[in-house]
C-alpha cells in the first residue's frame, strides 16, 4: 500500500483501449504507479494477486460490467473494502450515480474526463483513505500507551481511585492472570456470577462457551504482553437462559523484559448487560472513519449482537448486514464479530476516559 499519493497504485479497467492508454499515461506522469485491465473479469484476475490503492473502473462492459466488479470486488475482498472505487461513466443520470453509490462506489467521473478532476478526485480520495488510517492507528496507540502506564510497576492508590470513577468495568491481571486489582464497577458486574467471576486467583464464566473464549483470549493476551507487544481481543460473554450479554475486551499491557510476574499485564475492560447504551453513529464515525450506514449498523449491531435482528431493525437483507461487517472488520483492525461489538462498546469509552 502506498506511503504517500505519489506512490499509489491505480488500477484502471476500461474496456476502450485508446481512454484506458490515455489514462494510464496521465497517471503515470502525476508519479502513479498503474495496473490496466481491458475487461472486468481479467481485472478480477488480476487483483487476486494485488491490492490496489484505488480502481478507476468503467460502467458499460463486454462480460462483467462495472456493477458487478464491484460486488464481486467487496464480496469477495473483504480486505479492500477500505480502497477507493471510481466509476467511469458516460451516463451523468443521476439514477445512475444513485445505483452506484448504493452498491458501495466512492465517486463518480463522467465522459469524456477531464484529466484535471480526475486527478483531483484520485488525490483527495487517498488523502482520505490516509487520514481514515492515520486517525485510527493514532487512537490505538493513545489508548495503548494509556494502558501501558499501568504496568510501571504496580498499581497505586491514586490509579485505584482513578479506575473506581470510570463507570466501565476494569481488571488488571498479572503475569499468571490472577486479577491483581478490580475496579467498582467490575465488581459489580462481578456481583452476577452468571456472567464473569472474579475471584482473587480466578477469571472464569460459568458458561462453558463463553469461559473457552475467555481463556483463550487471556492466553492471547497474556503471551503477547510477556512478549513485549501490544493487542486487543474481544469476547462476548453470554447467558444461556437468555439473550442477555456482556461484551469484555482485553488489552495486553506491553511491560519490559524481566518483569515481576504480580506486575499488571492484561488490561480487562467489559460493562454490565444493563447499563448498555446505544454508541452515537456521530462518535463511531468520527473514532473509525465509517460512513453513516456503517455507522448504524455497527451501533445497532453493538446493541443487538445478532447480525438478524440488526438486519429487521434496519430493514435490510443479512446479506447486506454481511457486506457492511466486512467494511467494519477493515476499518477497525478486527476480524471476528466478538472483536469488532467489544472494540465499538468499549473503545470509545476508554479513548474519552483516557
Amino acid at each position: 500500500m502506498m506511503g504517500d499519493t505519489g506512490s499509489a497504485l491505480i488500477m484502471v479497467i476500461e474496456d476502450e483501449e485508446a481512454l484506458r492508454c490515455d489514462l494510464v499515461e496521465e497517471l503515470q506522469e502525476a508519479g502513479y504507479c498503474t495496473l490496466a485491465a481491458k475487461d472486468g473479469q481479467t481485472a478480477l484476475d488480476l487483483l487476486a494477486g494485488t491490492a490496489p490503492d484505488l480502481l478507476l473502473c468503467d460502467i458499460t462492459m463486454p462480460g462483467l460490467d462495472g456493477y458487478d466488479v464491484l460486488h464481486r470486488l467487496r464480496a469477495e475482498r473483504p480486505e479492500l473494502s477500505a480502497t477507493p472505487f471510481v466509476f467511469l461513466t458516460a451516463l451523468s443520470d443521476p439514477r445512475e450515480i444513485i445505483e452506484g453509490k448504493l452498491q458501495g462506489a466512492d465517486d463518480y467521473l463522467v465522459k469524456p474526463i477531464d484529466y484535471d478532476l480526475l486527478l483531483a478526485t484520485i488525490a483527495a480520495r487517498l488523502r482520505q483513505v490516509n487520514r481514515i488510517r492515520s486517525r485510527h492507528e493514532g487512537e490505538m496507540k493513545t489508548l495503548r500507551h494509556a494502558l501501558a502506564g499501568l504496568s510501571g510497576g504496580g498499581v497505586s492508590a491514586g490509579v485505584e481511585a482513578a479506575l473506581d470513577l470510570i463507570s466501565l468495568g476494569v481488571v488488571l491481571l498479572d503475569g499468571r492472570g490472577r486479577p491483581v486489582h478490580v475496579n467498582r464497577a467490575a465488581h459489580e458486574i462481578g456481583s452476577d456470577p452468571d456472567f464473569i467471576q472474579t475471584g482473587p486467583d480466578v477469571l472464569s464464566s460459568p458458561d462453558p462457551v463463553s469461559n473457552r473464549e475467555l481463556q483463550r483470549a487471556l492466553r492471547e493476551t497474556l503471551d503477547t504482553a510477556k512478549a513485549g507487544n501490544e493487542t486487543v481481543v474481544g469476547v462476548m460473554l453470554h447467558r444461556p437462559q437468555d439473550a442477555r450479554s456482556v461484551p469484555v475486551l482485553f488489552c495486553s499491557l506491553a511491560v519490559a523484559g524481566g518483569a515481576p510476574p504480580d506486575q499488571p499485564h492484561v488490561a480487562l475492560f467489559l460493562s454490565a448487560p444493563d447499563q448498555r447504551k446505544r454508541v452515537p453513529d456521530t462518535l463511531l464515525m468520527d473514532l473509525f472513519g465509517l460512513t453513516p450506514t456503517e455507522a448504524r449498523v455497527a451501533g445497532a449491531l453493538a446493541h443487538s449482537t445478532r447480525a438478524a435482528d440488526v438486519a429487521a431493525e434496519l430493514g435490510v437483507s443479512q446479506t447486506t448486514i454481511s457486506f457492511h461487517m466486512r467494511n467494519l472488520f477493515q476499518k477497525t483492525g478486527t476480524n471476528r464479530q466478538a472483536d469488532l461489538i467489544a472494540l465499538i462498546l468499549a473503545g470509545p469509552m476508554m479513548i474519552q476516559s483516557e
